[in-house]
């Protein structure tokens, strides 16, 4: 579903500690082993509500990715390169094998806490329930960071109209708590931290 021609995907990726691309690639191990018709739109979609409701439920992302304002939704620009062509950071995890993404390994949960073990319950509750282009259709809600993000950025009517394809604006998900301030302030700390 998504478009690279005018991408050029090099290797420059955000600089991930070892167990974040421990806590990434499980994480993707998991959804590939648990949800049927796992599509590359459906795995960037999941990772996506996954940090959301991370970030809803306890002021903390759960991967900590970032996403930026594309046709499909919210997309994490690595991730969609990782799953796009031959994986690098995460060659350890997955593979390309024709268009489709399979595990390398065995999903091993040790570094997800209880908390993140019943997210993951509930993003492949949702994965297994929804399409790719119902999850598409999720994220564009109107009460959505992505749409707010697009309105506001003046690119919403572009996007969905599809003369464009993807954006530089990032989703800032922060803007989940933000009458929160209890988890406001755990998220600022985290951020701060991370």
């Amino acid at each position: 579903m998504y478009q690279s021609g005018s991408h050029n995907f090099s290797r420059n990726y955000v600089n991930y500690s070892e167990d974040q691309i421990e806590k990434i690639g499980n994480t993707i191990v998991f959804l590939v082993e648990n949800i049927s018709s796992l599509s590359k739109t459906k795995i960037l979609k999941l990772l996506y509500l996954l940090d959301e409701f991370s970030v809803r439920r306890n002021g903390v992302p759960f991967l900590n990715l970032d996403y930026k304002v594309w046709k499909y939704g919210p997309v994490a620009v690595d991730i969609f390169a990782e799953l796009t062509s031959s994986p690098t950071f995460l060659k350890e995890y997955i593979e390309r094998v024709d268009d489709t993404i399979k595990t390398k390994r065995p999903f091993r949960d040790d570094e997800f806490t209880r908390s993140d073990l019943e997210l993951l319950e509930v993003v492949k509750r949702v994965g297994n329930k929804f399409n790719a282009n119902e999850l598409v259709k999720i994220t564009h809600d109107e009460q959505t960071l992505w749409y707010k993000s697009a309105k506001e950025n003046g690119v919403l009517d572009d996007l969905l109209q599809e003369r464009i394809n993807s954006t530089d604006f990032r989703i800032n998900l922060r803007d989940l708590i933000i009458h929160d301030p209890w988890k406001l302030a755990v998220y600022d700390e985290f951020k701060e931290n991370n």
